[in-house]
């Protein structure tokens, strides 16, 4: 792509919107990341006895196991809606502002 076009996508408004709804996707979801896995090193790391009990009277599992399953599940689903948002909607756009951009060319 040459630099005129990728100058007029980046003066476009859709541009603007794009980055800006992409990264605030982002860190929304990387915020959420952050705070539930630090989260858990906390009670790993401050409350390590509670995490040890079992999850119900004479289970196997500990809350530290199932909550970490929890997690590691919760964590692919996040990355499913990521994926399933950039691949549709942000690509669209993307898309669009090429098209936007290639016809001011001619």
């Amino acid at each position: 792509m040459s630099s005129v076009i990728y100058e007029r996508m980046r003066v476009n408004p859709k541009f603007q919107k794009l980055v800006h709804e992409r990264g605030r996707f982002a860190w929304t979801l990387a915020t959420i990341v952050l705070v539930l896995f630090y989260g858990f090193f906390m009670l790993v790391a401050f409350k390590p006895g509670l995490l040890g009990q079992p999850i119900a009277e004479g289970s196997m599992w500990a809350i530290g196991y199932t909550v970490e399953l929890c997690m590691f599940v919760f964590f692919w689903l996040l990355t499913v809606v990521y994926v399933r948002r950039a691949n549709g909607e942000f690509d669209d756009l993307t898309a669009e502002l090429i098209k936007e951009a290639q016809k001011e060319r001619l």
